[in-house]
């Protein structure tokens, strides 16, 4: 999905949505192959799914990401850049996505969270339990199966370090020095809330031009769409010259 209607379609139906289901609607242009069954795309990893969301902002925008954020020290802004391209690349690396841990008798087999597991255990009271509920594969105690709700806080702690491991981009953090301070400051990259604010950003430019162009020339907005951003920007200038 990289034609100016499709995109511009593309946010036309998720200015209605919940962060979820504009997630969703990206993830849905990133994989085309599985666009047609969303609930393929939520079973998948949340790892793959921000691995998916990188490679469709550098498709729609390019590698160079611009990113502002507070020093939580000093509160000064520190702007820099980041790579899309590297974002998409280093977390497209596929990994086993059953972990197990063995410690002090437990054994515990945990299926890394998928998106679905993530939006239901967030609507639950407690969260880590749902979550635990939801992805705990199996789990015993000296061989005798124990209910996932019984894991000790020791082996949940464990058991969410290898997730991590094991599905890093489920989790893509920043820890940023300040250049006037000197304190690091960690902050979590959202990549579907920093793509929408793009391609909203983006959608309302374009709809401008349209517009513009509309009242100059008497054109449809296909017509217009279907021009080139060169041939369109070129129009635009000489409707600003007369």
């Amino acid at each position: 999905m990289t034609g100016a209607a499709d995109v511009l379609a593309a946010w036309e139906a998720g200015t209605g949505r919940a962060p979820a289901g504009r997630a969703l609607l990206l993830h849905q242009a990133a994989r085309p192959d599985l666009a047609g069954d969303p609930a393929a795309l939520l079973a998948l990893p949340v790892g793959e799914r921000e691995a998916d969301l990188f490679t469709l902002r550098r498709a729609l925008f390019g590698d160079l990401m611009q990113v502002r954020l507070a020093c939580r020290a000093c509160g000064e802004d520190m702007e820099f850049e980041l790579d899309a391209g590297e974002f998409a690349r280093t977390l497209a690396e596929r990994r086993d996505p059953v972990v197990r841990v063995a410690e002090s008798g437990w054994e515990v087999e945990f299926r890394v969270p998928a998106v679905a597991d993530l939006t239901a255990a967030a609507r639950d009271a407690d969260p880590r339990r749902a979550l635990l509920a939801r992805c705990v594969v199996s789990a015993a105690r000296d061989g005798r199966p124990v209910p996932a709700d019984e894991l000790p806080a020791g082996v949940q702690r464990r058991i969410a370090e290898a997730a991590e491991t094991a599905d890093p981009a489920a989790d893509v953090a920043l820890n940023v020095a300040c250049p006037d301070c000197g304190e690091a400051t960690r902050a979590e990259l959202d990549i579907a809330s920093y793509l929408w604010t793009e391609l909203d950003a983006w959608a309302r430019d374009l709809l401008l031009d349209v517009h513009l162009l509309a009242t100059a020339y008497g054109w449809s907005e296909p017509e217009i769409l279907a021009l080139s951003p060169l041939r369109r920007r070129y129009y635009l200038e000489l409707c600003a010259d007369v």
